[in-house]
C-alpha cells in the first residue's frame, strides 16, 4: 500500500527546501524527493552576499542549513531518487520514481530547476570536463595562472568572471554586443571593467573549440564582419543562460515558449493541486530569496487548498441535502447585493453556502467559472445546474 502525503515536493533547491520547512511547520505530511544534491545550483556559488542576514557565505553551506532545518521537522521526509512521472488522479497525484516505487500525494510542488544553456558549437560537448565548464566554483582552481575564455554578458557571466579572476592569469570575455555594452547590473559591470585581469572581445561569439585530449584553442567569430580568429587557451566557461528542466510535466501544465512553467500569484499551475516554484517558473526574478518566497507561498496555498477540499467533500457527501454554492467577490460592491438576492431565492429549497472567490477558489476553478455572481446547484452530491444570473432564478 502506497503511503499518502499531503504535500510532495519534486526537487530540493532553495524553494523546495523552504517548502519542506513550511510543510513541517504546518504539520503537513510532507515528502521531498531530490535526484542528486540538495540545494540546487546555488551550491556551486562560492560567495553568497545578498541573502538577508547572511553577509557572506558559500552557497553550499547556506543550503546545508536549509536542509538541516527541513530535516528537523517531524512530519517531513527527504528521499533521494529520480521522479519519472507525475500523474493526476481523482484524489490527487501519483508520483513515480526510478528506484523507490510510487508515492501518492494530495498536492505536488515542482521545484525542477534549470541547467546551463549550451552554445552547441563544435568541440563544446567533446571537451566538457576537459577544459569546457559551466561552473566557476567547481573548476576555477584548475586554471590557476592560466589564460581562459568566458562566453556571456549577463549577471551570472560577469559575477562568475570576478570569481575566476582570483585564479586565472587573464580572462577574455566574449560578448555579442557592441563595445562597452553588458547585460549585467551596473555595479557588476563597473567592477569587471576595472579588473586588470579582464579584457573583452566585443561583437563576437565562439565558433569552435579545438584540442587533443583537452582544450587547446578556441575560434572566435566576429558577428558583424564574419572574421575568424584563433586563440590559445586551456579553459572555456559558458554562462549564456539557463534551460528549464520541465520535460517531466510537458503537456501536463501550461508553459511559455521557452519551457518555463506558467504560475499565478499563488504558484498554482493550471492543474488544481499542482504548484511550481523557483527557477523552472516564468516568474520575473530567479534568485535564492525569490525561490524561498515561492516555496513558502506554494505551501500556504496548498494548505488552504487541502482545507477547502476537505470542507467541500464534507458538504457534498451529505447526499440527502440539496446544496447551492454562491460565488461572489466581496471587493465588488454589487456582488454582495447580488449574492444576497441569490441566497434569498434559493434558501427555501437549498442549503446555501457562500464562496468568497478572493480566497475560496477550489470549486470555482474546478467548475471553470470566470465571473461572479454565479450559483452552482447540487443534488445528491452531483452538479445539476449553473445559474449565471438572478434572472434565471426568477423565471
Amino acid at each position: 500500500m502506497r503511503k499518502e502525503y499531503d504535500v510532495l515536493i519534486v526537487g530540493g533547491g532553495p524553494g523546495g527546501l523552504t517548502a519542506a520547512i513550511y510543510g513541517g511547520r504546518a504539520e503537513l505530511k510532507t515528502l521531498l524527493i531530490e535526484k542528486s544534491g540538495y540545494g540546487g545550483r546555488i551550491t556551486e556559488t562560492a560567495e553568497v552576499k545578498n541573502y538577508p542576514g547572511v553577509e557572506l557565505d558559500s552557497g553550499n553551506h547556506l543550503m546545508e542549513t536549509f536542509k538541516k532545518h527541513a530535516e528537523d521537522a517531524e512530519s517531513v521526509e527527504l528521499k533521494r531518487t529520480t521522479v519519472t512521472r507525475v500523474q493526476p488522479v481523482e484524489d490527487g497525484f501519483i508520483v513515480s520514481t526510478k528506484r523507490r516505487g510510487d508515492f501518492t500525494a494530495k498536492t505536488v510542488i515542482l521545484d525542477l530547476g534549470t541547467v546551463p544553456r549550451e552554445l552547441n558549437i563544435s568541440g563544446e560537448k567533446e571537451f566538457v570536463g576537459q577544459g569546457v565548464s559551466y561552473c566557476a566554483t567547481c573548476d576555477a582552481e584548475f586554471f590557476k595562472d592560466q589564460e581562459i575564455f568566458v562566453v556571456g554578458a549577463g549577471d551570472q557571466a560577469i559575477e562568475e568572471s570576478e570569481y575566476l579572476a582570483k585564479f586565472a592569469k587573464k580572462i577574455n570575455i566574449v560578448v555579442l554586443h557592441d563595445g562597452g555594452i553588458l547585460d549585467c547590473n551596473e555595479v557588476a559591470a563597473k567592477n569587471i571593467k576595472n579588473n586588470p585581469k579582464v579584457s573583452f572581445i566585443w561583437n563576437s561569439t565562439l565558433a569552435e573549440i579545438k584540442g587533443g585530449e583537452k582544450v587547446e584553442e578556441v575560434v572566435v567569430k566576429n558577428v558583424k564582419t564574419g572574421a575568424l580568429t584563433t586563440h590559445t587557451t586551456k579553459g572555456v566557461f559558458f554562462f549564456i543562460g539557463m534551460t528549464p528542466q520541465t520535460s517531466l510535466v510537458k503537456g501536463l501544465v501550461e508553459m511559455n515558449g521557452h519551457g518555463y512553467i506558467h504560475v499565478n500569484e499563488k504558484q498554482e499551475t493550471n492543474l488544481p493541486g499542482l504548484y511550481a516554484i523557483g527557477d523552472c517558473t516564468d516568474n520575473y526574478l530567479k534568485q535564492v530569496i525569490t525561490a524561498c518566497g515561492d516555496g513558502a507561498c506554494a505551501v500556504v496555498a496548498a494548505e488552504r487548498y487541502l482545507t477547502e477540499e476537505k470542507q467541500l467533500a464534507q458538504i457534498l457527501n451529505d447526499f440527502d441535502a440539496k446544496v447551492a454554492f454562491i460565488f461572489f467577490n466581496p471587493y465588488e460592491s454589487q456582488d454582495i447585493d447580488q449574492a444576497t438576492k441569490f441566497e434569498n431565492a434559493l434558501v427555501e429549497k437549498y442549503k446555501v453556502y457562500r464562496q468568497d472567490v478572493s480566497h475560496q477558489t477550489v470549486l470555482f476553478n474546478q467548475l471553470k467559472l470566470n465571473h461572479t455572481v454565479v450559483a452552482a446547484l447540487y443534488e445528491h452530491g452531483q452538479l445539476t445546474k449553473i445559474i449565471n444570473s438572478i434572472e434565471e432564478l426568477e423565471k
